[in-house]
């Protein structure tokens, strides 16, 4: 109970000992069990290197490489040791005599080792006692508190998609986990700062400050309704975690001098983001098995008809969706063209192994999504280049009862954090291929079935 309380509590303090010894064994503790079960799940050995330098990993082929349950899997482990380093980052602080907002700093790549590295060696000093909560809350000052505290998380999270998407141009870590930190930690403070209220009210105010932060980004059309329902769920989860630190920070009275401090990490890791983001290519497969014979399969590849099927409702939502496929040509160099509700991916023609493999790159693709808006356009920059189809591929196998057809896409996510938009994307792209084969393999085994009926005539 005693490691417990040291690991998850909020109060209390940490000493620069135990913080250095707790934190290389958790650190010991999680590559141990990240290499081994990345080893056994998927064969990927996982060096020291690629633990403490994720962004370098990020370049190589290892991630790519990673199944997507896998991904979500390191993900959903992760969390618990968000929790204990942004706690343990703040009683540190505390206890060395510094801002408890320095605890943000643990979503800034690079920076946060940095900092961690400082809190281990700063001599602990006479900390003052938290503040006492009164007996009795006004009305007027708890509805004031709110405002105040929805004001501030609607600013910090303009400003820092206004700093890190429109002048830095990245969708990165500081983005998705970085600001709603933030925004959490100044709804927390201000809504506790003149009088400490009951945890399940402050956390209201933080999911209403994200819900209100939505619809000003609605209101100036920087984003649209499908992409953020998409970032709300992290975003709610790392908001919640700033809003707990900051009614810790106003229970001990902290204010202006520890916002100054985490609104410093927005244009910092914005810059780093961008420096150091690469996006790895992964490949999405999906197969269906066809009661026709490759010959006949491969024709209704090549070309396929307008697919009269009604779209699922993220389809209709405004997610791109196949419509028909055309040829210009036969053999390698010859154009395809696939029809999206969005437009039309540009496909030259790599591999034209007739019944087998059809390959091709993809020179040219229409936005991802259509967003839901109040208006007929919005200035989202992640709609242009963000994800990414480089080529594609049909497999065709031939089975006892037919073909087993595969199609392939490989694709990048230009948005971090990786794992939680690849699980995202690859989700959509099954969708979208299982429509695809879905048609060729209704074409295919129609027109089976009528050359079958006229050869028994």
């Amino acid at each position: 109970m005693r490691l417990v309380r040291t690991l998850f509590s909020l109060h209390g303090t940490v000493d620069r000992r135990t913080y250095l010894a707790t934190g290389i064994g958790l650190m010991v503790l999680k590559y141990l069990v990240d290499a081994s079960f990345l080893y056994l799940a998927a064969g990927i050995a996982w060096t020291p290197w690629d633990y403490l330098i994720p962004l370098v990993s990020v370049k190589s082929a290892k991630v790519a490489a990673l199944p997507g349950w896998v991904a979500v899997t390191l993900i959903l482990w992760t969390l618990p040791f968000i929790w204990i380093g942004v706690s343990m980052m703040m009683r540190r602080a505390i206890d060395a005599g510094r801002s408890p907002a320095l605890c943000a700093a643990l979503f800034i790549p690079f920076l946060n080792y940095l900092v961690m590295v400082w809190l281990a060696f700063l001599p602990s000093v006479p900390v003052q006692p938290d503040h006492a909560p009164p007996t009795h809350v006004e009305e007027a000052e708890r509805y004031r508190s709110a405002l105040i505290g929805v004001a501030g998380a609607i600013l910090v999270g303009l400003l820092a998609i206004l700093i890190g998407v429109y002048a830095v141009g990245s969708y990165g870590v500081t983005l998705f986990l970085g600001t709603p930190f933030v925004q959490g930690m100044v709804v927390g403070w201000a809504f506790n700062r003149e009088s400490i209220k009951p945890n399940p009210q402050s956390n209201g105010v933080v999911i209403l400050s994200l819900l209100l932060f939505g619809g000003a980004v609605l209101l100036f059309a920087v984003e649209g309704l499908f992409c953020l329902a998409m970032a709300f769920p992290i975003a709610a989860v790392v908001a919640l975690l700033g809003g707990v630190i900051g009614r810790e920070i106003a229970k001990r009275g902290g204010g202006a001098i520890s916002f100054a401090t985490a609104l410093f990490f927005i244009p910092t890791g914005s810059l780093i983001d961008r420096v150091a983001a690469v996006a790895p290519t992964y490949e999405a497969v999906t197969t269906v098995d066809v009661s026709a014979s490759p010959q006949i399969v491969w024709k209704h590849v090549v070309q396929f008809d307008e697919i009269r099927d009604e779209p699922a409702w993220y389809f209709r939502g405004g997610i791109a969706y196949p419509i028909r496929a055309s040829i210009t040509g036969t053999g390698v160099g010859a154009i395809r063209r696939c029809e999206f509700s969005t437009g039309a991916f540009v496909e030259p023609i790599t591999t034209w192994d007739e019944p087998s493999v059809l390959a091709f790159n993809v020179i040219d693709q229409p936005p991802p999504l259509r967003e839901m808006s109040i208006y007929s356009k919005v200035y989202a920059p992640h709609l242009d280049g963000y994800f990414r189809s480089s080529r594609g591929e049909f497999r065709l196998v031939p089975t006892a009862s037919g073909t087993r057809l595969e199609g392939h896409t490989w694709y990048s996510v230009d948005m971090y954090p990786q794992g939680y938009w690849r699980a995202m994307s690859e989700l959509l792209l099954h969708r979208i291929h299982e429509r695809v084969l879905d048609q060729v393999k209704r074409e295919a085994e129609t027109d089976m079935s009528r050359r079958s009926t006229q050869a028994n005539e």
